[in-house]
């Protein structure tokens, strides 16, 4: 019997091979890492690294999803989704963390633009939830969440 850490061994290098073969389709490899928008310390420097000009606009069919109360910011649930239609990416921010992008999630036509994460959080903040559509528009959702401990060194 295989233990589960051979099993993923196995995996990535069935799935290092195949990539390397050119075997896996392009959708599967990530996406270009964009270094300036997770080095960036605000929310407003976050939007300007990721292509975003002017303010988001609130929209209902934003759903971002976290607790109230964090008893423990060193791990935080989130759960971002969105109905709205031609959405190229899901983005979380969480607004006083020492760098405000926590994830960009890629969305394409096969992919439902739905997904959870877990974040640190240093302090009691905004959360962003924003939605940016093929033709530039952001629309978001936020939420404040109080953390009692911090996650970030604190």
């Amino acid at each position: 019997m295989q233990t589960r850490r051979q099993t993923l061994k196995q995996s990535a290098a069935v799935a290092t091979l195949a990539a390397g073969a050119g075997l896996l389709p392009t959708s599967v490899m990530a996406a270009e890492f964009n270094k300036a928008a997770f080095e960036a310390k605000g929310i407003k420097d976050t939007l300007k690294a990721l292509g975003i000009n002017g303010d988001p606009t609130a929209s209902p069919d934003v759903t971002l999803t976290a607790p109230d109360i964090a008893e423990n910011g060193a791990v935080v649930p989130f759960a971002l989704s969105t109905k709205l239609p031609d959405v190229k990416e899901l983005i979380l921010m969480v607004e006083k963390n020492p760098n405000a992008l926590v994830a960009v999630f890629n969305v394409t036509p096969e992919v439902e633009a739905k997904f959870a994460t877990r974040s640190k959080m240093g302090e009691t903040s905004d959360v962003y939830a924003i939605a940016l559509t093929k033709d530039g528009k952001a629309l978001f959702s936020k939420k404040e969440v109080k953390v009692t401990l911090g996650g970030c060194g604190g």
